[in-house]
């Protein structure tokens, strides 16, 4: 029992690391599709994971959280010139939505493959699969929150008139602090973690407690 509990840690911080890398790149492709070569140029348009690790936020936060039992990371942000655009209206919004919606789209294909096939597919298959779902859902929906400097408060903001661009400036520069805030409030993560329970269950069938989460 202890073996398989060290297994999924390790499994759990391995598909951690690699979905956070597709969610920037991801990113990255949603601008170059647009015109935009800056994460082109800087070779940030790759699944190796060593262009893409943040100290903090691809070992240290991610080896915490994994065995707290619910993992959570990020890696270094693509960056992107919204300017060099060809869509400079919802250009922004394309490229924000993007990484959270490669996450979606990993939940959904391996959530799909549990349900449909779970009759079929030995149970390790199954219960990595399951590892999977909940960490891209965790990830999407946590940087879908329209808190600066996550994926939401662009897709906000694409939204609300050119004059609330100062206040997302403005919060932009305590974005740090913000995340923060909202990281260490229980009732925000309990909140979260019923959220994400929520649609693991509706897209795989099976409750979050299934595999010990």
């Amino acid at each position: 029992m202890q073996a398989m509990s060290s297994s999924l840690t390790i499994f759990s911080f391995i598909i951690l690391i690699m979905s956070v890398v597709i969610h920037e790149v991801s990113h990255g492709y949603a601008a170059y599709l647009q015109g935009d070569l800056t994460a082109y140029y800087q070779g940030r348009l790759t699944l190796n994971p060593l262009k893409h690790i943040d100290i903090v936020g691809s070992i240290i936060v991610p080896i915490v959280t994994t065995l707290a039992g619910f993992p959570f990371g990020w890696a270094k942000p693509v960056p992107f010139n919204p300017y060099n655009l060809r869509n400079q209206r919802w250009g922004e919004l394309l490229v924000a939505i993007a990484g959270p919606g490669s996450n979606i789209l990993i939940a959904l294909v391996f959530g799909l493959i549990i349900r449909f096939g779970n009759a079929h597919l030995p149970a390790p298959f199954i219960v990595l699969s399951m590892l999977v779902v909940l960490v891209n859902l965790g990830l999407a929906l946590f940087n879908l929150i329209p808190v600066p400097p996550l994926d939401g408060s662009k897709v906000l903001f694409s939204f609300l008139p050119l004059k609330f661009q100062q206040y997302r400036f403005q919060l932009e520069r305590y974005s740090f602090f913000l995340v923060l805030i909202l990281v260490l409030i229980p009732q925000f993560s309990a909140f979260l973690g019923l959220i994400v329970s929520f649609f693991f269950t509706l897209i795989t069938g099976f409750p979050l407690g299934a595999i010990g989460f």
